[in-house]
């Protein structure tokens, strides 16, 4: 039997430290359960990662990273195009991100999983982690809708893209326990239309009237 490569040691490190953060969380996982599930020694964890926090990057930009490729793509060949609306924009960033455990299955939503116990867990990570992931599309998204909502001040318009991206990462981590808490009249496992559902919804918000008590709005 041949000896493992280091290529397969560092893909059995990441898949076993992907499903002990999803299941267990990233704070109270520690090398030694990862070692022990994995079957490799300390070293090599220090080897690849260096430390934890670099291990858990590298799991999430291994799924996260295609995901926000996607949107950049998609993105791109809308403003190739001409200037997009909202929607196509709205499209561009929620439908990929819905789309992941299409694309990835289970590890798939062992990332979303991450993500979510991530935003709960009191001991967290470094913001600077989460900029790393995120910065590039945030940066590219906020542009597009800056252009195609010129009549929403900018804070208004950071808000509401908040908003949104909260809607989204609620319908990412609890779309299962709707529809155990509707007795199945919501389909979780119907992608296209929970991605329909979201993309008109997300784009009512972005477009709304200001609000009569923001400056500008109906009531000023």
């Amino acid at each position: 039997m041949s000896a493992p490569q280091p290529s397969d040691t560092k893909q059995k490190i990441m898949d076993t430290a992907e499903k002990l953060f999803a299941t267990d969380g990233y704070s109270v996982t520690s090398f030694r359960n990862i070692t022990s599930e994995a079957g490799v020694n300390l070293a090599a964890i220090n080897y690849h990662f260096q430390s934890k926090e670099g291990l858990l990057m590298a799991v999430l930009h291994r799924r996260i990273d295609p995901m926000n490729q996607q949107r950049l793509e998609m993105l791109d060949a809308l403003e190739a195009g001409g200037a997009p609306d909202v929607e196509s924009i709205v499209r561009a960033m929620l439908e990929p991100a819905l789309r992941m455990k299409e694309r990835f299955g289970v590890h798939g939503e062992h990332a979303i999983r991450i993500l979510g116990k991530l935003h709960g867990d009191p001991a967290g990570v470094p913001d600077e982690l989460f900029s790393d992931l995120f910065k590039e599309v945030f940066e590219r998204f906020t542009a597009a809708f800056s252009s195609a909502l010129p009549g929403i001040p900018a804070a208004e318009r950071h808000w509401r893209l908040h908003f949104v991206i909260g809607a989204m990462a609620h319908t990412l981590v609890t779309s299962l326990k709707l529809e155990e808490l509707t007795c199945g009249l919501c389909d979780a496992s119907d992608t296209d239309a929970m991605v329909e559902r979201i993309v008109v919804f997300a784009t009512a918000g972005l477009t709304a009237p200001l609000p009569a008590s923001i400056p500008g709005g109906s009531g000023s």
